[in-house]
Protein backbone atom coordinates (compact mmCIF):
# COMPACT_ATOMS: atom_id res chain seq x y z
CA UNK A 1 0.00 0.00 0.00
CA UNK A 2 1.66 3.45 -0.98
CA UNK A 3 1.82 6.18 2.15
CA UNK A 4 2.14 9.31 1.39
CA UNK A 5 5.20 11.63 2.08
CA UNK A 6 5.69 12.63 6.03
CA UNK A 7 4.17 15.82 6.60
CA UNK A 8 6.41 16.46 9.36
CA UNK A 9 9.24 15.87 7.33
CA UNK A 10 8.25 17.73 4.40
CA UNK A 11 7.57 20.91 6.59
CA UNK A 12 11.27 20.88 7.78
CA UNK A 13 12.66 20.15 4.03
CA UNK A 14 14.13 23.59 4.07
CA UNK A 15 15.67 23.62 7.43
CA UNK A 16 18.97 24.18 8.11
CA UNK A 17 20.82 21.19 10.20
CA UNK A 18 20.88 21.42 14.07
CA UNK A 19 24.53 23.00 15.52
CA UNK A 20 25.87 21.99 18.27
CA UNK A 21 27.47 25.02 20.33
CA UNK A 22 30.39 24.40 22.25
CA UNK A 23 32.42 27.39 24.48
CA UNK A 24 35.86 28.42 23.43
CA UNK A 25 38.48 30.54 25.70
CA UNK A 26 39.29 33.36 23.95
CA UNK A 27 43.33 32.86 24.36
CA UNK A 28 44.82 29.58 24.38
CA UNK A 29 48.63 28.87 25.00
CA UNK A 30 50.71 31.17 22.75
CA UNK A 31 47.90 33.29 21.72
CA UNK A 32 48.67 37.13 21.72
CA UNK A 33 46.12 38.37 24.53
CA UNK A 34 43.54 41.29 23.86
CA UNK A 35 41.23 42.07 26.69
CA UNK A 36 39.49 44.75 24.51
CA UNK A 37 35.98 42.80 24.49
CA UNK A 38 35.33 43.34 28.49
CA UNK A 39 32.90 45.62 29.27
CA UNK A 40 34.74 47.31 32.32
CA UNK A 41 32.53 50.99 33.53
CA UNK A 42 34.67 53.38 35.28
CA UNK A 43 35.40 53.54 39.30
CA UNK A 44 31.93 55.31 40.52
CA UNK A 45 29.43 54.46 37.54
CA UNK A 46 26.50 52.58 39.51
CA UNK A 47 24.30 53.87 42.19
CA UNK A 48 23.95 52.58 45.18
CA UNK A 49 20.39 51.92 46.25
CA UNK A 50 19.01 51.46 50.05
CA UNK A 51 19.79 48.31 51.11
CA UNK A 52 16.05 47.61 52.02
CA UNK A 53 15.41 48.02 48.63
CA UNK A 54 13.24 45.53 46.35
CA UNK A 55 15.54 42.99 44.48
CA UNK A 56 14.30 44.37 41.25
CA UNK A 57 16.33 47.65 41.91
CA UNK A 58 19.88 45.90 41.70
CA UNK A 59 18.87 44.63 38.22
CA UNK A 60 21.78 47.23 36.97
CA UNK A 61 24.62 46.01 39.48
CA UNK A 62 24.19 42.43 37.93
CA UNK A 63 24.78 43.51 35.05
CA UNK A 64 27.16 46.51 35.86
CA UNK A 65 30.49 45.84 37.57
CA UNK A 66 30.61 48.33 41.10
CA UNK A 67 33.94 49.89 41.35
CA UNK A 68 35.64 51.84 43.69
CA UNK A 69 39.28 52.51 43.26
CA UNK A 70 39.98 54.94 40.32
CA UNK A 71 43.08 55.17 37.60
CA UNK A 72 44.03 57.77 40.06
CA UNK A 73 43.88 55.21 43.17
CA UNK A 74 41.31 57.33 45.00
CA UNK A 75 38.00 55.66 45.91
CA UNK A 76 35.20 57.65 43.97
CA UNK A 77 31.30 57.20 43.93
CA UNK A 78 28.50 56.13 46.14
CA UNK A 79 29.72 52.77 46.74
CA UNK A 80 33.16 54.34 48.60
CA UNK A 81 32.84 52.57 51.56
CA UNK A 82 34.79 55.54 53.18
CA UNK A 83 37.34 53.46 55.83
CA UNK A 84 39.89 54.94 57.98
CA UNK A 85 43.22 54.75 56.83
CA UNK A 86 43.95 52.15 59.85
CA UNK A 87 41.63 50.07 58.58
CA UNK A 88 42.72 49.91 54.93
CA UNK A 89 45.99 48.80 56.32
CA UNK A 90 44.71 45.97 58.62
CA UNK A 91 42.74 44.86 55.21
CA UNK A 92 45.99 45.16 52.93
CA UNK A 93 48.57 43.35 56.18
CA UNK A 94 45.96 40.68 55.72
CA UNK A 95 46.06 40.33 52.26
CA UNK A 96 49.97 40.48 52.22
CA UNK A 97 50.12 37.76 55.18
CA UNK A 98 47.87 35.40 52.99
CA UNK A 99 50.13 35.82 49.96
CA UNK A 100 53.25 34.86 51.88
CA UNK A 101 51.58 32.21 53.39
CA UNK A 102 50.45 30.60 50.08
CA UNK A 103 54.20 31.22 48.67
CA UNK A 104 55.65 29.51 51.27
CA UNK A 105 53.66 26.69 51.60
CA UNK A 106 53.57 25.86 48.13
CA UNK A 107 57.33 25.81 48.40
CA UNK A 108 56.48 22.95 51.11
CA UNK A 109 54.78 20.94 48.88
CA UNK A 110 57.47 20.83 46.26
CA UNK A 111 59.59 19.89 48.90
CA UNK A 112 57.74 17.10 49.90
CA UNK A 113 56.52 18.31 53.00
CA UNK A 114 52.62 18.39 51.94
CA UNK A 115 50.98 16.30 49.41
CA UNK A 116 48.78 19.18 47.94
CA UNK A 117 48.13 23.11 48.21
CA UNK A 118 46.06 25.16 46.37
CA UNK A 119 47.12 29.35 46.34
CA UNK A 120 44.45 32.51 45.71
CA UNK A 121 47.24 34.42 44.20
CA UNK A 122 45.28 37.60 42.67
CA UNK A 123 41.84 36.67 44.58
CA UNK A 124 42.87 38.25 47.74
CA UNK A 125 40.44 41.10 48.49
CA UNK A 126 37.31 38.31 47.55
CA UNK A 127 37.77 36.50 50.72
CA UNK A 128 39.42 39.15 53.20
CA UNK A 129 37.79 42.67 51.99
CA UNK A 130 34.75 40.45 52.71
CA UNK A 131 35.46 39.06 55.98
CA UNK A 132 36.41 42.69 57.22
CA UNK A 133 32.53 43.51 56.06
CA UNK A 134 31.32 40.53 58.10
CA UNK A 135 30.27 40.74 61.54
CA UNK A 136 33.39 38.42 63.42
CA UNK A 137 30.29 35.72 64.74
CA UNK A 138 28.62 35.44 60.81
CA UNK A 139 28.79 31.69 60.13
CA UNK A 140 31.28 31.00 56.83
CA UNK A 141 30.85 28.35 54.43
CA UNK A 142 33.85 28.73 51.98
CA UNK A 143 35.22 26.96 49.42
CA UNK A 144 39.12 25.94 48.73
CA UNK A 145 40.32 29.12 48.17
CA UNK A 146 39.30 31.18 51.60
CA UNK A 147 42.46 30.94 53.65
CA UNK A 148 42.10 34.52 53.85
CA UNK A 149 38.88 34.23 55.96
CA UNK A 150 40.81 32.66 58.70
CA UNK A 151 43.81 34.86 58.14
CA UNK A 152 41.40 37.31 58.73
CA UNK A 153 39.98 36.57 61.78
CA UNK A 154 43.21 35.90 63.58
CA UNK A 155 43.26 32.03 63.31
CA UNK A 156 46.80 30.78 64.36
CA UNK A 157 48.81 30.11 61.18
CA UNK A 158 50.64 27.49 62.86
CA UNK A 159 47.17 25.55 63.24
CA UNK A 160 46.86 25.88 59.44
CA UNK A 161 50.09 24.53 58.35
CA UNK A 162 49.56 21.30 61.17
CA UNK A 163 46.27 20.69 59.16
CA UNK A 164 48.41 21.18 55.87
CA UNK A 165 50.83 18.68 57.39
CA UNK A 166 48.65 16.24 58.97
CA UNK A 167 50.83 15.99 61.33
CA UNK A 168 50.07 15.20 65.03
CA UNK A 169 49.01 18.89 65.89
CA UNK A 170 46.08 18.48 62.78
CA UNK A 171 42.79 19.32 64.94
CA UNK A 172 41.49 17.33 62.09
CA UNK A 173 43.38 14.07 63.00
CA UNK A 174 44.26 14.12 59.43
CA UNK A 175 40.79 13.06 58.22
CA UNK A 176 40.79 16.46 55.96
CA UNK A 177 42.87 17.02 52.69
CA UNK A 178 45.47 19.75 52.90
CA UNK A 179 43.82 23.10 52.84
CA UNK A 180 40.60 22.13 54.12
CA UNK A 181 40.08 23.35 57.40
CA UNK A 182 38.00 23.94 59.87
CA UNK A 183 37.29 25.91 63.09
CA UNK A 184 34.21 26.26 64.96
CA UNK A 185 35.79 29.02 67.47
CA UNK A 186 35.64 31.45 64.30
CA UNK A 187 32.86 30.29 62.71
CA UNK A 188 34.36 28.61 59.64
CA UNK A 189 32.46 25.67 58.50
CA UNK A 190 34.55 22.49 57.55
CA UNK A 191 35.36 22.88 54.06
CA UNK A 192 33.93 20.10 51.69
CA UNK A 193 35.81 18.97 48.52
CA UNK A 194 32.19 18.32 46.57
CA UNK A 195 32.04 21.53 45.51
CA UNK A 196 28.88 23.55 45.82
CA UNK A 197 27.86 21.73 49.02
CA UNK A 198 28.56 24.64 51.29
CA UNK A 199 25.71 26.69 49.17
CA UNK A 200 22.73 24.66 50.38
CA UNK A 201 24.17 24.45 53.79
CA UNK A 202 24.60 28.50 53.96
CA UNK A 203 21.02 28.58 53.29
CA UNK A 204 19.95 25.66 55.93
CA UNK A 205 22.15 27.78 58.58
CA UNK A 206 20.66 30.90 57.73
CA UNK A 207 16.70 30.02 57.71
CA UNK A 208 17.71 28.29 61.33
CA UNK A 209 19.16 31.49 62.37
CA UNK A 210 15.97 33.12 61.23
CA UNK A 211 13.77 30.88 62.78
CA UNK A 212 15.50 31.23 66.57
CA UNK A 213 15.07 34.62 65.87
CA UNK A 214 19.01 35.00 65.87
CA UNK A 215 21.21 38.58 64.28
CA UNK A 216 23.62 36.16 62.82
CA UNK A 217 24.15 35.93 59.17
CA UNK A 218 25.91 33.22 57.15
CA UNK A 219 27.93 33.52 54.20
CA UNK A 220 29.42 30.83 51.19
CA UNK A 221 31.64 31.10 48.48
CA UNK A 222 31.79 28.89 45.19
CA UNK A 223 34.05 29.17 42.06
CA UNK A 224 32.18 30.43 38.71
CA UNK A 225 32.23 26.63 37.72
CA UNK A 226 30.18 25.05 40.42
CA UNK A 227 27.56 27.46 40.10
CA UNK A 228 26.78 25.06 37.12
CA UNK A 229 26.43 22.40 39.77
CA UNK A 230 22.70 21.72 40.90
CA UNK A 231 23.48 22.53 44.50
CA UNK A 232 23.79 26.05 43.56
CA UNK A 233 20.30 26.24 42.25
CA UNK A 234 18.61 24.48 44.96
CA UNK A 235 20.56 27.00 47.60
CA UNK A 236 19.11 29.85 45.15
CA UNK A 237 15.31 28.60 45.38
CA UNK A 238 15.61 27.88 49.13
CA UNK A 239 16.81 31.18 49.81
CA UNK A 240 14.68 33.45 47.73
CA UNK A 241 11.47 31.62 48.67
CA UNK A 242 12.71 31.74 52.11
CA UNK A 243 13.87 34.77 52.13
CA UNK A 244 16.97 33.64 53.97
CA UNK A 245 19.57 35.86 56.09
CA UNK A 246 22.53 34.67 53.63
CA UNK A 247 24.94 36.32 51.57
CA UNK A 248 25.94 34.26 48.41
CA UNK A 249 29.79 34.85 46.77
CA UNK A 250 30.52 33.33 43.35
CA UNK A 251 34.43 34.16 42.38
CA UNK A 252 34.69 34.21 39.36
CA UNK A 253 38.39 34.15 38.28
CA UNK A 254 37.64 32.54 34.76
CA UNK A 255 39.19 29.31 35.01
CA UNK A 256 37.45 26.32 36.63
CA UNK A 257 40.60 23.89 36.77
CA UNK A 258 41.19 23.78 33.42
CA UNK A 259 37.79 24.68 31.49
CA UNK A 260 36.95 28.55 31.00
CA UNK A 261 34.01 30.42 32.62
CA UNK A 262 31.81 29.86 29.31
CA UNK A 263 31.59 25.96 30.31
CA UNK A 264 29.49 27.61 33.60
CA UNK A 265 27.46 30.35 31.10
CA UNK A 266 29.66 32.99 31.60
CA UNK A 267 29.28 33.48 27.47
CA UNK A 268 25.44 33.90 27.96
CA UNK A 269 25.25 36.59 30.80
CA UNK A 270 27.02 37.59 33.95
CA UNK A 271 27.12 35.25 36.89
CA UNK A 272 25.03 38.45 39.12
CA UNK A 273 22.11 37.95 36.49
CA UNK A 274 20.86 34.32 37.93
CA UNK A 275 19.86 36.38 40.95
CA UNK A 276 17.74 38.07 38.38
CA UNK A 277 16.19 35.11 37.23
CA UNK A 278 15.27 33.74 41.31
CA UNK A 279 13.73 37.42 41.89
CA UNK A 280 16.82 38.35 44.79
CA UNK A 281 19.28 41.13 45.03
CA UNK A 282 22.15 40.77 43.16
CA UNK A 283 25.86 42.98 42.64
CA UNK A 284 28.69 42.27 40.59
CA UNK A 285 31.91 43.58 41.90
CA UNK A 286 35.30 44.33 40.55
CA UNK A 287 37.12 41.53 42.55
CA UNK A 288 40.40 42.98 42.50
CA UNK A 289 38.97 46.22 44.04
CA UNK A 290 39.41 45.82 47.77
CA UNK A 291 37.13 48.60 49.02
CA UNK A 292 34.51 47.83 46.25
CA UNK A 293 34.58 44.09 47.69
CA UNK A 294 33.76 45.65 51.16
CA UNK A 295 31.31 47.65 50.18
CA UNK A 296 29.32 45.07 47.99
CA UNK A 297 29.53 42.71 51.18
CA UNK A 298 28.73 45.22 53.99
CA UNK A 299 25.49 46.10 51.25
CA UNK A 300 24.02 42.98 51.21
CA UNK A 301 25.28 41.70 55.13
CA UNK A 302 23.48 44.73 56.37
CA UNK A 303 20.39 43.59 54.00
CA UNK A 304 20.21 40.15 55.28
CA UNK A 305 20.39 41.47 58.93
CA UNK A 306 17.61 43.75 58.07
CA UNK A 307 15.40 41.00 56.79
CA UNK A 308 15.95 41.94 52.91
CA UNK A 309 16.52 38.66 51.55
CA UNK A 310 19.57 36.93 50.32
CA UNK A 311 21.93 38.86 47.87
CA UNK A 312 24.08 37.17 45.09
CA UNK A 313 27.51 38.58 44.60
CA UNK A 314 29.93 38.07 41.72
CA UNK A 315 33.01 38.56 42.30
CA UNK A 316 34.77 39.62 38.97
CA UNK A 317 38.24 38.78 39.25
CA UNK A 318 41.12 36.41 38.02
CA UNK A 319 43.26 33.31 38.88
CA UNK A 320 46.54 34.80 38.77
CA UNK A 321 48.60 31.12 39.16
CA UNK A 322 47.04 27.51 38.35
CA UNK A 323 44.52 25.57 39.99
CA UNK A 324 46.51 24.01 42.85
CA UNK A 325 50.28 22.21 43.04
CA UNK A 326 48.74 19.61 40.70
CA UNK A 327 47.96 22.04 37.83
CA UNK A 328 50.23 23.24 34.90
CA UNK A 329 48.15 26.32 33.66
CA UNK A 330 50.29 26.69 30.76
CA UNK A 331 48.78 23.58 28.93
CA UNK A 332 45.43 25.48 28.64
CA UNK A 333 45.58 29.34 28.79
CA UNK A 334 47.87 31.97 27.42
CA UNK A 335 50.87 32.83 29.64
CA UNK A 336 50.35 36.38 28.96
CA UNK A 337 46.52 36.56 30.58
CA UNK A 338 47.96 37.35 34.04
CA UNK A 339 50.28 39.82 32.88
CA UNK A 340 47.38 41.82 30.74
CA UNK A 341 44.49 41.23 32.92
CA UNK A 342 42.88 44.70 32.96
CA UNK A 343 42.03 44.93 36.75
CA UNK A 344 45.37 44.54 37.99
CA UNK A 345 46.55 43.14 41.34
CA UNK A 346 44.64 43.45 44.90
CA UNK A 347 47.16 44.31 47.17
CA UNK A 348 49.42 47.01 44.50
CA UNK A 349 45.75 48.18 43.57
CA UNK A 350 45.41 48.59 47.65
CA UNK A 351 49.09 49.90 48.65
CA UNK A 352 48.85 52.65 45.60
CA UNK A 353 45.75 53.71 47.71
CA UNK A 354 47.01 54.14 50.80
CA UNK A 355 49.86 55.56 49.56
CA UNK A 356 47.63 57.91 46.79
CA UNK A 357 45.96 58.90 50.56
CA UNK A 358 49.86 59.77 51.85
CA UNK A 359 48.93 57.06 54.63
CA UNK A 360 51.67 54.57 53.36
CA UNK A 361 54.69 54.37 51.37
CA UNK A 362 57.07 51.81 49.48
CA UNK A 363 59.47 51.48 52.42
CA UNK A 364 56.75 50.21 54.60
CA UNK A 365 55.44 48.19 52.21
CA UNK A 366 58.75 46.39 51.93
CA UNK A 367 59.68 46.30 55.78
CA UNK A 368 55.88 44.88 56.19
CA UNK A 369 56.51 42.53 53.77
CA UNK A 370 59.56 41.36 54.87
CA UNK A 371 58.05 41.13 58.74
CA UNK A 372 55.52 38.95 56.95
CA UNK A 373 58.32 36.63 55.31
CA UNK A 374 59.64 35.66 58.80
CA UNK A 375 56.10 35.81 60.85
CA UNK A 376 55.07 32.65 58.02
CA UNK A 377 58.75 31.27 57.97
CA UNK A 378 58.62 30.85 61.94
CA UNK A 379 55.25 29.76 62.17
CA UNK A 380 56.06 26.77 59.68
CA UNK A 381 59.15 25.91 61.77
CA UNK A 382 57.38 25.53 64.83
CA UNK A 383 54.73 23.51 62.99
CA UNK A 384 57.06 21.48 61.31
CA UNK A 385 58.40 19.99 65.03
CA UNK A 386 54.84 18.33 64.64
CA UNK A 387 56.07 16.20 61.74
CA UNK A 388 55.49 16.47 57.79
CA UNK A 389 54.60 14.46 55.15
CA UNK A 390 56.18 10.92 55.64
CA UNK A 391 58.04 11.25 58.63
CA UNK A 392 56.06 9.38 60.58
CA UNK A 393 54.74 12.01 63.15
CA UNK A 394 50.83 11.61 63.40
CA UNK A 395 48.21 11.27 65.28
CA UNK A 396 47.79 7.93 68.04
CA UNK A 397 46.68 5.34 65.82
CA UNK A 398 43.56 4.49 67.97
CA UNK A 399 42.33 7.98 66.82
CA UNK A 400 41.52 6.64 63.31
CA UNK A 401 38.51 4.94 65.37
CA UNK A 402 37.32 8.07 66.93
CA UNK A 403 35.12 10.94 66.29
CA UNK A 404 32.32 8.72 65.01
CA UNK A 405 30.26 7.15 68.21
CA UNK A 406 29.94 9.24 71.66
CA UNK A 407 31.10 5.61 72.92
CA UNK A 408 32.67 3.51 70.73
CA UNK A 409 30.99 -0.17 69.56
CA UNK A 410 31.99 -3.11 70.56
CA UNK A 411 32.93 -4.28 67.03
CA UNK A 412 35.06 -1.38 66.87
CA UNK A 413 37.22 -1.78 69.86
CA UNK A 414 37.39 -5.12 68.44
CA UNK A 415 38.96 -4.30 65.16
CA UNK A 416 41.34 -1.77 66.79
CA UNK A 417 42.67 -4.27 69.42
CA UNK A 418 42.94 -7.05 66.19
CA UNK A 419 45.09 -3.63 63.81
CA UNK A 420 47.06 -3.12 66.59
CA UNK A 421 48.17 -6.68 67.01
CA UNK A 422 48.42 -7.08 63.34
CA UNK A 423 50.99 -3.83 63.67
CA UNK A 424 53.07 -5.30 65.98
CA UNK A 425 53.51 -8.23 64.63
CA UNK A 426 54.56 -6.77 61.25
CA UNK A 427 56.99 -3.89 62.92
CA UNK A 428 57.66 -5.38 66.34
CA UNK A 429 58.98 -2.23 67.23
CA UNK A 430 56.34 -0.41 66.95
CA UNK A 431 54.78 0.60 70.37
CA UNK A 432 50.66 1.81 70.60
CA UNK A 433 50.89 5.68 71.19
Amino acid sequence: MATGPDPAKAARGNLPPLQLHVPEPNFRPGDPVDYSFLEIPPAGALLRPDETCPAPETAPLCSGMVRVLGDDHLAVGPWDPKLDPETLRRMLRAMALTRAFDDRMYRGQRQGKTSFYMKCTGEEATSIASTFALAADDMVFPSYRQQGVLIARGYPLVEMINQIYSNKADKLKGRQLPIMYSCREHNFFTISGNLATQYPQAVGWAMASAIKGDSRIATAWVGEGSSAEGDFHAALTFAAVYNAPVVLNVVNNQWAISSFSGFAGAERSTFANRAVGYGIAGIRVDGNDALAVYAATRWAANRARANGGPTLIEHFTYRAEGHSTSDDPSAYRSAQEREEWPLGDPITRLKRHLIALGEWSLEQQEAMDAELVEQVKAATKEAEKNGILGHGLHHPFHTMFEDVYKDLPWHLEEQAEQAIRERQIKWPEWKPE
